[in-house]
């Protein structure tokens, strides 16, 4: 019984085990995104379609959306009535 319950959790975790093949086209698929989202963006700031600088443009851009999304944000206010002072960090 025991060893019947181990082999179905093996399986059950190695089920979830992603192959090369999958892991290069989710990989594939997240850098097209990040040119559909970012690629007008750097084109717009004069950079020219299909060379490096233009590649750097929207990795610098995600690297940025990324660190924005996860940094912890804390605001503290102090003061009184009408006159407050907040710092967000």
């Amino acid at each position: 019984m025991r060893y019947g319950v181990l082999i179905l959790v093996l399986l059950a975790g190695l089920s979830g085990c992603a192959t090369p093949a999958e892991r290069a086209a989710r990989v594939q698929q997240e850098v097209e995104q990040m040119i559909q989202l970012y690629g007008p963006a750097c084109d717009r700031l004069g950079f020219t379609r299909d060379t490096d600088p233009w590649r750097e443009c929207i990795l610098r851009l995600n690297a940025h959306d990324d660190a924005y999304r996860t940094r912890p944000l804390n605001t503290t206010c102090i003061g009184s009535r009408g006159f407050y002072s907040c710092t967000s960090y």
